[in-house]
């Protein structure tokens, strides 16, 4: 039986990128924090249609994955994005979408 392969470094961190981007809300808080300085949480949530329950759940996985950080500013949390992985991220996401595919002709037509 063959040695099972294993993901790439590489290949996990876009992955987890592309997991935390992967939602309407998600991509609309990245503008959001990409237009601002910093912002707290409920600047956040007067810019969605959604609960604020939600929106900390958004936020949540935006900031496990790494996008985004938070500083607890009593009674409030301040959030920004964190610009040397949002610099990996844009780099990853390139080099991915920057491939050449289907190099026989006709393999994809």
């Amino acid at each position: 039986m063959g040695e099972k392969k294993e993901y790439t470094a590489t290949q996990g961190q876009l992955a987890r990128f592309a997991k935390a981007l992967g939602h309407p809300a998600r991509i609309a808080i990245m503008h959001f924090l990409a237009k601002q300085e910093t912002c707290y949480f409920g600047d956040i949530h007067e810019e969605l249609p959604i609960a604020k329950a939600t929106v900390s759940q958004h936020l949540k996985e935006l900031k496990d994955a790494g996008l985004i950080q938070g500083e607890v500013e009593t009674p409030k949390v301040k959030y920004c994005i964190n610009q040397e992985n949002w610099k990996l991220a844009r780099q990853l996401f390139s080099d991915f979408f920057s491939q050449d595919i289907c190099k026989s002709k006709g393999c994809c037509e």
